[in-house]
């Protein structure tokens, strides 16, 4: 018999699990892993001594820490540096020592997108579209993202000097700006229509299940008579605070998930500890591709036992605990020590394959961006297990939807447009965006503004500006795309986060899907018929989760 463990146990599922301990290795042993030892170590003697070109002590090492790892096979088992500190506060916090900005790469400069309320950037006077220019007297010109957020992230205190180009000011402008802790909210939600609320959860951080649960309360208090919750995107976080979120769903002690270790201590069930608190409200959950670990575990446990309907693509397969050991010189290593099931008993581990991890890396740059992508193709051929009212779903690796619904994709001649425009240095959503900053400042409109003509000619003539090679012909027959860009970059530039989540919501088939089936929908019991009725819909027109790609 497993044993029963509550929420609050601190393992972290997708991120780190804080915990005690050193290396996982077992003293002794074999005369086998002796001869191992110390054949290792006459290796790393004579490569040290011998080899053609001269390489240090701690390389040699570093590479068989590396080998060690790679051989693994698991891309989750790896050594933390004390520069990944930062990086593991925000994972499991939701917090980090920075400016209050979320930026992004454009046309070589790094640009800030938004600005977050309350923070230093905001008192400041950062304002979306500041291109940031230097930083601390070094040229910012071409960097990632990554540099980017290493050199601007910092401790609270600390100041930074940054020199920023602003549209419609011809000259540079210095700003000194003193670092503080950033809270990011993970959840934020608004009413859709006819009654519907849209919930997007960012991440499983320390907070999430208290933004979410005002967010929701909010909604429902407002007259929400179904929801939509968003995983698209969420790479996971804290198990304890999936296993909050799940419990939001579910009655008092129905399994959430269970998870599975050769280490005793690890084996567990973890149950739903309080009760539904949104009873009979119908939920849709929407997940894709890049829904990983603690977004499996809600997905999972609500599809297992009929609380939900998910819409979307199958999820990413992270069905894996890790373990925080910390060694020696400020290191620390993240270590695989269990995989977990659903209530039903599905494995939502995936096998890890490099080749396909890296394609579908690709092709989520573009979503993460905002921008319309293929769908990935779903399996063919998977487990069959039976959820509580009899339903079948699939094991053999992520949570696969009830409803297979792709993202709107580009059609042909949109992608050519894309593919010439960008060619000849114009990249389309960058362009916009920069427009759309301008003529935020120029113009007053109301949210729920509809995109003009006179629009769609002002970003023509800045396409031209630019140098994009493209045809007005091929531009007037990708207004569909091109009305997208307007409508998001305008609905950011000029009334931030929110109205944009609602601008794309609005345009998005995953959640239209949602919303059609909330529409007929008054409880859980009846969403699950609604859904099965459009599934057999889908299958009996051979398109069982529409057709990506091609021309509309």
């Amino acid at each position: 018999m497993r044993a029963q463990r509550s929420w609050t146990t601190g393992v972290l599922v997708g991120a780190i699990a804080l915990t005690t301990g050193g290396w996982l290795i077992q003293q002794g042993g074999a005369n086998g892993a002796v001869e191992s030892r110390r054949l290792l170590e006459e290796i790393h003697r004579l490569l040290a001594d011998r080899f053609v070109e001269e390489v240090s002590a701690d390389e040699l090492y570093r590479m068989a820490i590396d080998g060690m790892l790679d051989n693994l096979g698991d891309p989750y088992t790896t050594i933390l540096e004390p520069r990944d500190s930062e990086d593991l506060r925000f994972t499991t916090t939701g917090n980090y020592g920075g400016l209050g900005v979320r930026i992004e790469p454009k046309d070589g400069w790094i640009t800030v997108v938004q600005v977050l309320p309350n923070s230093p950037a905001l008192r400041e006077g950062l304002e979306v579209g500041d291109r940031i220019i230097e930083v601390e007297g070094e040229s910012a010109e071409d960097w990632s993202v990554d540099k980017a957020v290493n050199t601007l992230r910092g401790e609270r205190g600390d100041p930074v000097n940054i020199t920023i180009a602003r549209v419609g000011v011809n000259r540079p402008l210095a700003i000194r700006i003193v670092r503080d802790v950033i809270q990011v909210r993970q959840a934020q939600g608004f009413m859709l229509h006819d009654g519907i609320g849209y919930v997007v959860l960012r991440q499983f951080s320390r907070q999430a299940k208290e933004e979410l649960v005002e967010t929701l309360d909010r909604l429902v208090n407002g007259g929400a008579g179904g929801l939509i919750l968003d995983l698209r995107r969420n790479p996971g976080g804290l198990l304890p605070e999936g296993i909050e979120v799940t419990d939001l769903f579910l009655d008092r002690g129905q399994e959430i998930v269970e998870t599975r270790s050769r280490l005793a201590d690890q084996n567990y069930t973890y149950r739903a500890p309080s009760g539904d608190r949104y009873t009979d409200v119908p939920l849709v959950v929407v997940v894709d591709g890049l829904s990983a670990s603690a977004s499996e575990i809600v997905a999972g446990a609500l599809q297992d036992h009929d609380r939900a309907v998910i819409v979307g693509t199958t999820t990413f397969g992270k069905g894996s605990v890790q373990t925080l050991y910390r060694l020696s010189g400020n290191n620390g290593m993240k270590v695989t020590t269990a995989r977990w099931h659903t209530p039903v008993g599905r494995s939502i581990s995936k096998a890890f394959d490099r080749t396909n991890a890296l394609r579908e890396l690709a092709a989520s740059a573009v979503a993460i961006s905002g921008e319309p992508v293929a769908a990935p193709s779903e399996p063919e051929e998977r487990e069959e297990f039976l959820t509580d009212g009899g339903r079948t779903v699939y094991g053999g690796g992520g949570i696969t939807p009830d409803l297979i619904v792709y993202r709107d994709t580009l059609s042909t001649v949109e992608q050519e447009l894309r593919r010439l425009a960008t060619g000849s240095g114009a990249i389309p959503r960058n362009i916009v965006f920069r427009w759309a900053v301008e003529y935020a400042q120029d113009h007053d409109f109301e949210e729920g503004f509809s995109v003009t003509q006179a629009m769609r000619d002002e970003v023509w003539s800045e396409l031209m500006a630019a140098g994009a090679e493209v045809e007005r012909e091929l531009f007037d027959g990708s207004q569909t795309y091109v009305d997208w860009l307007i409508a998001d970059e305008l609905a950011g530039a000029e009334f931030g986060e929110v109205p944009q989540l609602k601008s794309r919501a609005l345009r998005d088939a995953q959640v239209q899907m949602a919303v059609e089936l909330l529409r007929e929908a008054d409880s859980p019991e009846t969403l699950l018929a609604v859904a099965a009725r459009a599934a057999e819909a889908r299958a009996a027109e051979g398109t069982p989760g529409g057709a990506p790609g091609g021309d509309r």
